[in-house]
């Protein structure tokens, strides 16, 4: 069972993720009418998860160095650990849906 804040953070960055591509769109850069594929929000989203981890993993080290506050180290940690959940929720989601399709009769 997926936690609700993991669910509600999800959602966000799928939305936002829809958002900035529907505003792409708008601007000429694709067809307005056509809108984001799902494809390209589960690129963007795993893009965002694969940055929060870096700025994890850069905030960790400075920390060893000293150069950065504890604090910081760990809400961003939090941050990086909820998105790879989040993505994880979404391959879970995506393999059964693969699933059910597969067990179809045609």
């Amino acid at each position: 069972m997926v936690p609700a804040f993991t669910a509600a953070r999800a959602y966000a960055a799928v939305q936002a993720q829809a958002q900035s591509l529907g505003q792409a769109a708008s601007a000429g850069m694709a067809d307005a009418a056509q809108g984001p594929g799902f494809g390209d929000m589960l690129k963007g989203v795993l893009n965002d998860t694969i940055a929060s981890s870096r700025q994890a993993e850069q905030l960790m080290t400075a920390q060893v160095q000293g150069k950065a506050n504890l604090v910081d180290v760990v809400t961003a940690i939090s941050s990086a650990e909820t998105n790879l959940q989040t993505v994880m929720a979404i391959r879970d989601q995506v393999i059964a849906a693969y699933q059910q399709v597969m067990q179809m009769q045609i």
